[in-house]
């Protein structure tokens, strides 16, 4: 896992909720099946909402790295 390599990436530390969810899905809707989007987020309500919101919507994140007071998530588009 990884060898995981994103074709796009946002930043959206410093926007709030549900904002962020909200590009991300855009994000996610522009995007093909199986294609990977890393998402960097702020520490707190971001990384708690965000991963949450995107798998109700079906997707799957493959992998989650903490940097310095920040997120960096792997969502995998579903179909």
């Amino acid at each position: 896992m990884d060898d995981i390599t994103a074709k796009e990436s946002i930043d959206l530390r410093g926007v709030m909720c549900p904002t962020n969810f909200v590009k991300t899905k855009l994000k996610l809707e522009a995007m093909d099946p199986g294609d990977i989007l890393e998402v960097v987020l702020d520490a707190g309500e971001p990384i708690a909402n965000v991963p949450k919101s995107v798998k109700e919507e079906g997707h799957k994140i493959v992998k989650v790295i903490k940097d310095d007071g920040s997120f960096r998530i792997m969502i995998e588009v579903s179909e």
